[in-house]
């Protein structure tokens, strides 16, 4: 492909996008997660009690599971602003959380390109506000829901297996 069509192809792509801070159309995405690696931030929040607030995951690239609430950061938006929409998106709440991240971890699917590559940031979060009563989990729960949980589930979805030292700290109120 010569150099003068890419930059045309570029260009196009370019205008279909919109405002890439606002998030990218999903063909757009997949392509750019197939590129380079995706940033985001995991949101560890806990209680007094030592509890974690984890949300419950049903999608094609992760299966069925418990995770650390997260997204991935958007062009040109500060990681305090990702934690702040990840907080609203997926639990209904305002949180505060620490400046520094706990950890940092490169995750790698090695069979799937599309969303395949990421580098993940945890921080350790507090509920300003409490979480949305209306995505509170049953019994059984459904995508999106949330439930607190003294001990690490067993059904934590593989990608977040790199956190259980964080979920299910020995003490209460402890952190690896």
């Amino acid at each position: 492909m010569s150099t003068e069509l890419t930059e045309q192809l570029a260009a196009q792509l370019l205008d279909l996008t919109g405002d890439q801070r606002q998030g990218l159309p999903t063909p757009v995405f997949r392509l750019v997660s197939q590129l380079t690696p995706m940033i985001n931030v995991d949101l560890l929040v806990r209680d007094d009690a030592g509890r974690t607030l984890l949300t419950w995951r049903a999608d094609e690239f992760y299966g069925p599971g418990w995770h650390i609430p997260g997204g991935i950061i958007r062009f040109k938006e500060n990681i305090a602003t990702r934690i702040a929409k990840v907080a609203e998106a997926e639990l209904g709440c305002t949180v505060d959380f620490s400046p520094q991240p706990l950890t940092m971890h490169e995750i790698m699917a090695p069979h799937r390109d599309v969303r395949g590559h990421f580098i993940s940031l945890l921080y350790l979060c507090t509920l300003r506000t409490p979480p949305a009563a209306s995505l509170q989990a049953g019994e059984a729960p459904s995508n999106g829901e949330w439930r607190w949980h003294d001990d690490c589930p067993a059904d934590l979805i593989r990608v977040h297996e790199m956190y259980r030292p964080y979920i299910a700290p020995t003490l209460p109120g402890t952190l690896p």
